[in-house]
């Protein structure tokens, strides 16, 4: 769909006041802040999955659901649903067959001098210290990656005690969830 299909629906949905079903406040009803991926998949199917109707939870998104750094976007975003809108509980949401465990940083450099990124352009970028494989890379197994960010969540020094941190994977196909830790007890489950 294109920007001007979109708008023109949008028009549509707001003189037939159809945003009056969704009508809620900016405070987490579940009291949750879920983090997970960017995939198109995940869009209706996550919510559908776990029951999350709307103003239930926080949605935090990128590509692969991944966190590296401990004051990255991701992380002030968790931070602030934790302390402005009430937040208890962070959920990090990976998914089976994510692009990110495929991505291939010599490729996708590739790609965006095909594209018309100039080649001096990524040079300038390397030489002045940003490492493309660094910041692009993917991860190997989706579960290892779930561990990575809920362990960076977990230890972050402004986390509250109280807030509980789960990692989950969902199947994009069918749905399954399946548990990789659980807040209270900070375990793998095997």
């Amino acid at each position: 769909m294109h920007l001007d299909d979109m708008l023109a629906y949008n028009k549509i949905f707001v003189e037939g006041k159809e945003y009056e079903q969704y009508a809620t406040d900016s405070i987490p009803n579940k009291k949750m802040v879920i983090f997970t991926c960017m995939e198109s998949r995940l869009v209706e199917l996550l919510h559908r999955a776990l029951n999350i109707q709307n103003g239930d939870v926080k949605v935090v998104k990128n590509a692969g659901a991944i966190i590296r750094k401990p004051f990255d976007s991701i992380m002030k975003g968790i931070l602030v649903a934790i302390y402005s809108l009430q937040a208890e509980e962070v959920t990090v949401i990976g998914h089976y067959d994510c692009g990110m465990s495929k991505v291939d940083t010599k490729a996708l450099t590739q790609t965006m001098i095909e594209r018309g990124i100039p080649e001096e352009t990524i040079r300038t970028l390397q030489h002045s210290g940003i490492d493309f494989d660094d910041e692009f890379h993917g991860f190997e197994t989706v579960e290892q990656s779930v561990m990575q960010s809920v362990n960076l969540i977990r230890n972050h020094p402004l986390l509250p005690p109280y807030v509980k941190v789960h990692g989950l994977v969902i199947d994009p196909d069918t749905g399954k969830v399946d548990v990789i830790t659980r807040g209270w007890d900070k375990t793998p489950v095997n």
